[in-house]
């Protein structure tokens, strides 16, 4: 594997809304030579991020899209190069502190990978890393996505620490955020063995290091794609690892409100969010929001009801301490630093202070 970075691969008409309005900006730039410049920000938009508190953390999935050209990059560059360079300039951005590495789920990366992204931003910048699919998906699968038979790695628990979880430390040490497996959707006869499954993601999750040495703000999630998975079974696991669930927006889970027992069954504890498909498209609908969205520069289908919804999550979650790690692809509503921002709106109230009480929990 070579060690420079390499592009990020793929991830897994409303009117606009007040937060769309408020990013308009002047066309970009053309791109210069020298480093990637970052879009020059608003005021009121710093303001925004001053507002709120430092342990929550709002990003994007990735970072290589050219046409958020004008919303982050103050010009206009090729993707290969923002795979390469973009992350000191996206860092940039105030609102802007995590970001979820999802090339990880496609291929390992090794701690000098690891270093060279955390070279590139401030120290309070935080990671969110998926685990590789090498581990996580049941099935290995061919090039057009179909399972081909079983993944004999599947939730190796020595795979889990040399492949990611060690490397993932040692190359970003305190900068370590969330260090997500997302399971892949389940062959139906796995899924009806649930049991099993819950011993042998028990087995893992008690394999690996403790972040906490080297990674003071770390915390291992699990995410899922089954909505069968989603029971107390699942929560008593967890807790006993000392792991969390990382809330999945996604059309193939429940809304969030039917996802909420999870999160109090944890409680108290950080927050672990990827907002990945706009429910409208519905469970099998990435590569068709992908084909509406793109080139990603503008909010094409907001989704109030989400973003209020895990407004309100964040904000009794960061009212009782807790970290929270939200990342949103542009497959949400369209543009996800545009949603980032109408997040952060949606956390603020009319008078500019934030929404934050030290108050209940997760659903505050």
């Amino acid at each position: 594997m070579q060690d420079s970075l390499f592009p990020d691969l793929p991830d897994e008409a409303d009117a606009p809304s007040p937060a769309t309005a408020s990013a308009a900006t002047p066309a970009p730039r053309a791109a210069r030579g020298g480093a990637i410049a970052a879009q020059p920000v608003a005021p009121a938009l710093q303001a925004m991020a001053d507002a709120l508190p430092r342990h929550v953390r709002l990003g994007t999935s990735t970072w290589s899209y050219p046409g958020w050209a004008g919303i982050v990059w103050d010009g206009t560059y090729a993707e290969s190069r923002l795979a390469k360079d973009g992350l000191t300039a996206y860092a940039r951005h105030p609102l802007l502190r995590t970001v979820c590495v999802d090339r990880a789920f496609y291929r390992p990366l090794s701690a000098i990978q690891y270093a060279r992204l955390a070279a590139l931003v401030p120290p309070d910048f935080r990671f969110v890393v998926k685990a590789p699919s090498l581990v996580t998906d049941a099935l290995v699968r061919g090039e057009e996505g179909r399972g081909r038979q079983p993944n004999p790695a599947f939730l190796n628990p020595e795979l889990a620490v040399h492949e990611f979880v060690r490397p993932a430390l040692d190359g970003l040490g305190a900068k370590v955020g969330a260090l997500v497996f997302q399971l892949s959707p389940l062959p139906l006869p796995l899924l009806a063995r649930r049991a099993e499954l819950f011993e042998r993601l028990a087995a893992m999750l008690r394999a690996l290091p403790a972040l906490r040495p080297d990674a003071p703000d770390g915390v291992i999630a699990v995410e899922v794609r089954d909505p069968e998975l989603l029971t107390p079974a699942l929560a008593d696991l967890l807790r006993d690892a000392g792991a969390t669930y990382c809330l999945g927006l996604h059309p193939k889970l429940p809304p969030i409100a039917e996802q909420l027992p999870m999160l109090r069954a944890l409680w108290p504890g950080p927050l672990v969010c990827r907002w990945n498909v706009n429910r409208r498209h519905g469970a099998y609908g990435y590569e068709d929001a992908e084909a509406l969205y793109a080139p990603f520069d503008k909010m094409v289908h907001p989704d109030i009801d989400t973003r209020t919804a895990l407004a309100r999550v964040i904000a009794g979650t960061a009212g009782a301490g807790q970290n929270v790690y939200v990342t949103i692809s542009n497959k949400a509503e369209g543009s996800a630093p545009l949603s980032v921002q109408a997040l952060a709106e949606q956390l603020h109230r009319p008078s500019g202070r934030p929404a934050f009480c030290a108050e209940a929990g997760p659903d505050a």
